[in-house]
């Protein structure tokens, strides 16, 4: 069941679930509030506790508004990328052959055909950053399984607009955003670690809570400075 409350220009969007505890999140990239409530939580109490919070809510705005976010990336001669949480600048080779991309010390070299469009550069990019994860995605996943006692089916990558990560438990799957090959690759355990979790405890239950801080003790830490890190320009577009 979901209700809306409105305060002035603020919107927040209530769902109950079968939870002990109320659950307020600032969302990026624009600073959606939602809120997730116990059951049997009314919405004058809901909206009573919105308005203690009000001013935390509106200094996490704040905060997402003056996050750093990455500028287009044009996939140019000289244009600096992130790779692994670390800035490389980039190298454009026009060949005719197959595009390909290499990582030599500080500098990344993009191949590809003359006349190849931004759009097939960036194709050729994400592609990369794909193989990467998967050089290092399998063996956290192995890592992983035998002290959460879990075995999962498998995983996959791909563009997210809004998340980090996602589980279907139901089928033993997590998938991952493309972009965390930009980030540190502590955080990329911390994103795969948090998403095996849910194979365990699908909601964000204080059983769940309790499940990552027995196991990554950490996690609030990575978790806010994977949300301090910049931003691409890219993921959250509409």
């Amino acid at each position: 069941m979901t209700d809306t409350i409105k305060l002035g220009d603020l919107t927040v969007l209530m769902t109950r679930k079968a939870i002990k505890n109320v659950h307020l999140s600032v969302h990026p990239p624009e600073g959606r509030v939602t809120l997730t409530a116990p059951t049997s939580t009314r919405l004058d109490v809901a909206r009573a506790y919105v308005i203690s919070r009000l001013g935390w809510i509106r200094q996490q705005q704040a905060r997402l508004k003056s996050q750093t976010r990455e500028t287009p990336r044009k996939f140019i001669e000289r244009e600096s990328h992130h790779l692994w949480g670390r800035r490389h600048p980039l190298t454009v080779s026009h060949e005719k052959r197959k595009p390909s991309v290499t990582l030599d010390h500080k500098r990344i070299t993009l191949t590809v055909r003359p006349g190849s469009s931004e759009g097939k550069r960036a194709e050729v990019i994400h592609e990369w950053h794909k193989s990467l994860l998967h050089q290092v995605v399998p063996g956290l996943i192995e890592k992983w399984e035998p002290k959460l006692n879990v075995k999962m089916v498998g995983y996959f990558l791909q563009r997210m607009k809004t998340k980090w990560g996602s589980c279907h438990h139901c089928d033993g799957h997590i998938r991952l955003n493309t972009e965390l090959v930009k980030k540190p690759k502590d955080l990329l355990e911390y994103v795969v670690v948090h998403e095996m979790v849910h194979l365990l405890e699908p909601p964000h239950s204080e059983r769940f809570v309790a499940i990552l801080q027995r196991h990554y003790p950490t996690w609030r830490e990575a978790r806010a400075e994977l949300n301090e890190l910049p931003l691409a320009s890219e993921i959250w577009k509409e």
